[in-house]
């Protein structure tokens, strides 16, 4: 469809106000871990690539993406070299991304230097695919970002795109982003350098950051309730945080992207299917289960999991091994953020006085800041069963060393007896150290004693844990 230029125009003109001399108004001055990595993509790229900023439906990608602009113009970069553009806008989707160009290069014509191109929602860009691999390969001026919520050539056999673009995967906001956002005034716990140091820690070191801690047990459990999306974290109540997660970021996800985005017609069956995962987060998922349960058929129950992971909605976790025995074997299920169920299921503030709820709900949170944090690692994330169906509920493989989490998110201290599937694991394969996760604050420290194994194991409060590995992704230097 032919749109007028002057049409175009005025409509780039709204979105980047930098071409008449305004600055942005209402940016955060916050700044997520993910933006350092961003904008070194876009300032001197490590490597010939575009860079592609990847996660959910309003985790805060454009925001990231409108801090890298701000920097630039800061830096003295020419405000015509910079474009800002959002293909969910319907005149800018029906236009194409040529037309798009062509109108910002009549309203800002090029001047020496580099070329920032800042593209928001690529996904609705025709063949946006082939068009970023032709600018990567030939346009070598051009700095590209684009942002995508749901990308559905990444998960295809796409191979034009291989190498031209580098991926950044955006979670919701972890436990201590969302007490930055908040703006609270909480007593400083100490930092760490790296987990291995609490096995150095004396006793009343333990003792001090308990104390500390006691003070944001109750944000942490307001964050599970809330979630980690920004506008969630800042809206007044609870209940407002969880409706706009249902309606503004779910289903919308589940009603609109993915009929646009992926030709999804069975869109109840869909919503039935996310309805059933919410239902069992942190669960082995039964296939079978929920095909019978939902009378679906097992082609397409494993489609809409499928797409539903695209949309960065879940997350799936093999069981520890390789081959056959993990292609066969069932996948444990976490939703992308820990309030997504309690926000679906319409339970509100319930979990808290439910202990298993609030139980899965921690675990899912857990599982999502270890993720975050070694992400850009490479970090292999499994779940292990031994003999006896004992479990372990976290196993990362870090640079060939395996690090076992569990999580005990309940009253009663962690004894022997709730260690069993970690303690065969730890002999099994003669691991150094492993985590509890725990809910008492003095459930915290060295467990002594173990029998039959040599690994050291730590008792850690979730709250904590949580903080440290949000503030570690920005420090960088953790292990």
């Amino acid at each position: 469809m032919k749109i007028s230029k002057d049409e175009l125009i005025s409509i780039l003109s709204q979105f980047n106000p930098w071409w008449r001399g305004e600055a942005m108004t209402d940016l955060p001055l916050w700044r997520r871990a993910a933006f350092h990595e961003l904008f070194e993509w876009v300032d001197k790229p490590p490597a010939s690539r575009a860079v592609l900023l990847s996660g959910a439906r309003q985790i805060g990608k454009t925001t990231l993406m409108l801090q890298a602009v701000d920097t630039l113009l800061k830096q003295g970069v020419p405000p015509g070299n910079i474009l800002y553009a959002t293909f969910d806008h319907p005149i800018l989707k029906l236009a194409g991304i040529d037309a798009v160009l062509e109108a910002w290069r009549e309203r800002e014509p090029r001047v020496d230097g580099n070329e920032y191109l800042f593209l928001d929602e690529a996904q609705f860009i025709r063949d946006w695919g082939t068009w970023v691999k032709h600018q990567v390969d030939f346009a070598k001026y051009r700095r590209i970002a684009f942002t995508g919520s749901a990308m559905p050539l990444i998960e295809a056999d796409q191979e034009s795109g291989v190498g031209r673009w580098h991926t950044i995967r955006l979670t919701t906001l972890s436990f201590y982003e969302y007490l930055q956002i908040k703006k609270l005034s909480l007593p400083e716990l100490p930092k760490l350098k790296s987990m291995r140091e609490l096995f150095d820690w004396s006793q009343p070191d333990f003792y001090r950051a308990s104390e500390a801690a006691a003070h944001y047990v109750g944000h942490f459990h307001e964050y599970l309730l809330r979630g980690g999306f920004p506008q969630t974290a800042q809206v007044e109540s609870i209940n407002q945080a969880q409706r706009l997660l249902r309606e503004d970021i779910i289903d919308k996800v589940l009603k609109r992207d993915m009929t646009a985005l992926f030709g999804v017609r069975r869109v109840l069956d869909l919503e039935h299917t996310f309805l059933y995962l919410c239902m069992h987060d942190g669960g082995l998922l039964d296939m079978s289960d929920l095909c019978s349960n939902l009378e679906v058929k097992r082609p397409t129950a494993q489609n809409f999991i499928e797409l539903l992971q695209t949309a960065h909605l879940i997350y799936r976790l093999p069981p520890y091994g390789y081959g056959k025995d993990v292609l066969r074997a069932r996948f444990k299920i976490y939703l992308a953020d820990a309030a997504i169920a309690p926000a679906v299921m319409l339970k509100g503030k319930s979990i808290l006085e439910d202990p298993a709820a609030l139980g899965v709900a921690t675990e899912t949170a857990v599982f999502k800041h270890l993720f975050a944090r070694y992400y850009s690692q490479n970090v292999r994330f499994t779940y292990w069963r031994g003999k006896k169906e004992h479990e372990v509920d976290l196993v990362a493989e870090v640079g060939g060393q395996l690090i076992p989490f569990e999580v005990k998110y309940r009253a009663q201290h962690t004894g022997l007896r709730d260690l069993k599937g970690l303690l065969e694991l730890c002999q099994q394969k003669k691991i150094e150290r492993g985590y509890v996760v725990t809910k008492s604050l003095d459930d915290f420290g060295v467990i002594k004693d173990l029998p039959d194994t040599d690994a050291r194991i730590m008792r850690i409060p979730a709250p904590l844990l949580c903080y440290w590995m949000g503030e570690s992704e920005l420090a960088l230097g953790y292990e």
